[in-house]
C-alpha cells in the first residue's frame, strides 16, 4: 500500500470516527449518528469536486479569496 493511499485511508477513520461522534453526541442516537457518518462525507465530496471545478475556473490574476 502506497503512503498516499495509507494516510487517505487513516483520514478516512478520523473523519467518520468524528462525524460519528459529534452525531451522536447530539442525537443520542446510534443509528442516526451512523447515517450522518456515512451520508456527510458523500455530500461533502459532491460539493469539493464543485469547489474544485470553480477554483479551476477562476483566472490566476483574480481578486484574492479571503480565507479567515
Amino acid at each position: 500500500m502506497t503512503r498516499d493511499i495509507a494516510k487517505t485511508l487513516s483520514y478516512l477513520a478520523v473523519h467518520l470516527t468524528i462525524g460519528f461522534s459529534v452525531a451522536y453526541a447530539f442525537t443520542g442516537s446510534l443509528e442516526i449518528a451512523g447515517g450522518l457518518a456515512i451520508i456527510e462525507p458523500m455530500v461533502n465530496a459532491v460539493a469539493f469536486f464543485f469547489h474544485e471545478k470553480l477554483w479551476a475556473a477562476k483566472p490566476e490574476g483574480g481578486a484574492a479569496v479571503a480565507l479567515a
